[in-house]
């Protein structure tokens, strides 16, 4: 599923991950969106660097930037 009206924004984790992935659970969209940002090294040395912690339920404005920078925008895979 494309998302061509994607907008640049804070976003719960779980609504990003469904974004990405729309074919799979919940639960499993998260897990795949997290096993890419941890393949991706500059990403994670970027998003390392910002106040980024893996526990919170929601990425801030910056995060979704670097995440779209490295990994595309949802719709893009």
């Amino acid at each position: 599923m494309e998302h061509p009206d994607f907008i640049l924004k804070c976003y719960n984790k779980q609504e990003l991950a469904q974004m990405y992935f729309p074919d799979l659970s919940v639960r499993a969209s998260v897990n795949k969106l997290r096993r890419w940002m941890r393949k991706c090294k500059p990403l994670m040395e970027e998003i390392l660097a910002t106040d980024f912690h893996p526990k919170t339920k929601a990425f801030s404005v910056r995060e979704v930037r670097l995440i779209t920078y490295y990994l595309g925008k949802p719709g893009d895979l």
